[in-house]
């Protein structure tokens, strides 16, 4: 009897776990294709700063790193300043310029967060200084996000170095980083990516820029390869097609691609003068833009594996034997693009929102405008129909995916909680990163659901 009894609550057990996908990992920025794409069970679409929300938990100093996940840790970075910090405004960055460093001792930190509850498991200080290069005033010393393979998790601070930890806490390695002017002080963002036992980081700057390859375990240097290419704040792509495997990396002069020894495959020209998005791919191809605000050429370029030199389009085309299509006025500036369902959406900065065919760049709605919504710097995500944007005023506007622009309701965090970080989503849990917290929003009924399998287990073990 008491088997059966046992058997019983591992089959209701089951049945409870069976309304949620098993927990996903999150372990870059964008998640682990570069996408923004999940499909999780019970994920939420609606929430506030009180409704829907697992847990909260303040984070100290700045960063607009974005979190990641692995199994049940949640992994950030962030830097204090220990003296008095200028708080960074809502809204157009002109005007923000800073062009020497803050006169202020600042902490460089890890946080790593239990996934379930919130609370802090282990936080690590891995510099301490008066920053050598500034930032500006919305930019963060802490912008780029983590990495993880599930053994050791990457953080890397530009201007600083790139910093290794199991996920236990323990120092692994550290690798100093030579500090590098780039354009108006405005400071560093683009994102270290990993393939198998490499670590890859672009560091374009106005004196010396390049990419760089570490060794995931050691930390030590296997290549270094110059770029001809000034300040820059696109994270890289480690493109895998049918081909072969290559990084491809965005910038103002050229979008260059490299193999895996860091030698030239192929690159572009024809991106605006700041590049900050990062590519992915769909379906075999690859996916890049740039739009700097005020230039007239914003591109979104749709790239077939293969390629080799230059591939840049002649005057009046926007196709060519590589380039599947291009949209030559189309890219968004800050915001990387969106493609769920084959339909590719594009945000903007000032809140307007395009659509166009994945396949081929038609366009399947012009510009819209989201109602009230203005400032957006993070990057959208997708799942369970929805497409997801947030603005720094951190309101989530929440549209139905398809051929018509349809904003179903939007979804309001508290007054002080400015958003700059794209999220995270794990499982059927969502972790919003803003300027003063970390939300792990999740539905009602999957944190019911939870309770009732918590209790269950409880009663299997009792009854062991």
């Amino acid at each position: 009897m008491k088997l059966a009894g046992t058997t019983a609550l591992v089959l209701i057990l089951i049945a409870c776990g069976s309304r949620a996908m098993a927990q996903t990992n999150w372990p870059q920025f964008r998640g682990a294709d570069s996408r923004g794409i999940a499909s999780g069970g019970n994920l939420p679409d609606r929430w506030s700063a009180t409704e829907n929300v697992a847990w909260k938990t303040d984070i100290p100093g700045r960063g607009w790193s974005s979190p990641i996940v692995w199994g049940d840790r949640v992994f950030l970075t962030t830097v204090i300043n220990t003296g008095k910090a200028e708080a960074p405004k809502k809204g157009l960055y002109f005007g923000g310029d800073r062009p020497k460093p803050p006169d202020a001792v600042h902490q460089w930190k890890v946080f790593c967060f239990d996934l379930t509850t919130g609370e802090v498991r282990w936080e690590r200080q891995v510099h301490e200084a008066k920053p050598e290069t500034p930032i500006h005033l919305k930019s963060s010393y802490a912008s780029e996000t983590p990495v993880t393979d599930g053994e050791r998790v990457y953080c890397y601070f530009g201007n600083v170095g790139v910093f290794c930890f199991d996920l236990d806490g323990q120092e692994v390695w550290r690798h100093a980083i030579k500090p590098q002017a780039n354009r108006f002080g405005w400071g560093t963002a683009a994102s270290p990516v990993l393939h198998r036992d490499r670590l890859f980081l672009v560091n374009d700057n106005d004196q010396d820029s390049y990419l760089l390859a570490l060794d995931a375990k050691t930390g030590q240097q296997i290549w270094r390869t110059p770029r001809d290419e000034k300040s820059n704040w696109a994270t890289p792509f480690v493109w895998q097609n049918a081909q072969r495997t290559e990084i491809v990396t965005p910038g103002t002069g050229r979008v260059r691609s490299y193999d895996l020894d860091g030698k030239l495959l192929w690159s572009l020209k024809g991106m605006s003068s700041i590049t900050i998005a990062t590519p992915y791919e769909h379906k075999g191809l690859l996916y890049v833009t740039s739009g700097y605000v005020l230039d007239q050429t914003k591109p979104i370029y749709a790239i077939r594996p293969g390629a080799t030199g230059d591939i840049s389009l002649k005057a009046g085309e926007t196709s060519n034997e590589f380039i599947a299509w291009s949209q030559p006025k189309a890219g968004p500036y800050n915001p990387s693009t969106l493609i769920f369902d084959d339909r590719l959406y594009v945000l903007y900065d000032m809140g307007l929102v395009r659509c166009l065919r994945a396949n081929d760049g038609h366009e399947i709605f012009g510009q819209q405008r989201l109602p009230n919504g203005r400032a957006f710097t993070s990057s959208p995500w997708a799942y369970h129909g929805k497409i997801f944007c947030l603005n720094e005023d951190g309101v989530t506007f929440v549209l139905k995916a398809g051929d018509q622009f349809e904003v179903l309701h939007t979804n309001l965090l508290a007054e002080d909680d400015m958003c700059m970080a794209t999220p995270a989503i794990a499982g059927d849990r969502l972790l919003i990163r803003t300027s003063a917290r970390v939300y792990c929003i999740k539905s009602a009924i999957a944190q019911v659901n939870q309770t009732t399998t918590s209790r269950i287990e409880r009663r299997i073990e009792d009854s062991q």
